[in-house]
């Protein structure tokens, strides 16, 4: 069997590396400044760079080694008309949900990058996929949705640490995206990815720096059984 390797790195016989205090901090600071970008530089990304990353992509954690995720490169420009349509009505639709000041500050809010990132993927979760014979999903068959979620955080990561940005549009209709991309009725639409140079840099994410949400500790709260 082939092991898969990406550039410097084997996941077969190879020996475990020391990830030293040096590594630690700069592992924390690639999750501080991982953003999710909304505001693009047109320039192209080049093609071994995105296909580095894809590599890298596929060595993040799965259920049963499934490998479940599915990527769609929308290079199109009438189909990203089509998605940006989706993702004009169904915001629309948000903000009609909004009074006040909140709806005031929602409509102001930049919530996509559709129009300007240069490279741009749908990905999809292959439920129907045999790969790892449904280790570990038979009581959670979501899993196989999670494990999609999982690998978008490596590529995320992979990405800014290459100095890409990556937003994740979630304000369309998953239905409508999934029959304009005509993808197999198996797999379901998880995720739109715009990737490209970001216009911008910022520690602290958008929605902070515009006040809609700061950060909380809500996540860091463990409960004790």
């Amino acid at each position: 069997m082939t092991s898969l390797t990406t550039d410097n790195v084997t996941t077969q016989n190879a020996t475990p590396p020391i990830f030293d205090h040096r590594f630690h901090a700069q592992l924390a600071e690639l999750i501080a400044w991982r953003r999710d970008v909304r505001r693009f530089r047109p320039d192209p990304v080049p093609d071994e760079l995105i296909d580095h990353l894809l590599d890298l992509a596929q060595l993040s954690p799965s259920v049963g080694n499934s490998q479940p995720w599915r990527f769609v490169s929308v290079d199109s420009p009438a189909l990203r008309g089509r998605i940006h349509d989706n993702f004009a009505r169904c915001n629309q639709k948000a903000e009609g949900i909004y009074d006040g000041d909140r709806a005031t500050l929602y409509a102001q809010l930049k919530l996509e990058g559709i129009a300007i990132a240069p490279r741009q993927f749908a990905v999809f979760c292959d439920r129907s996929t045999r790969q790892g014979a449904g280790v570990g999903c038979q009581t959670m068959p979501e899993t196989l949705d999670y494990s999609v979620v999982v690998m978008i955080e490596t590529f995320w990561l992979a990405a800014r640490a290459h100095g890409l940005g990556v937003g994740w549009v979630s304000i369309l209709d998953p239905v409508e995206a999934k029959t304009d991309l005509d993808v197999p009725e198996p797999w379901k639409f998880i995720a739109y990815l715009c990737v490209g140079w970001p216009e911008e840099e910022h520690v602290d994410p958008e929605l902070v720096r515009c006040g809609w949400q700061p950060r909380t500790h809500a996540g860091r709260v463990v409960i004790q059984r």
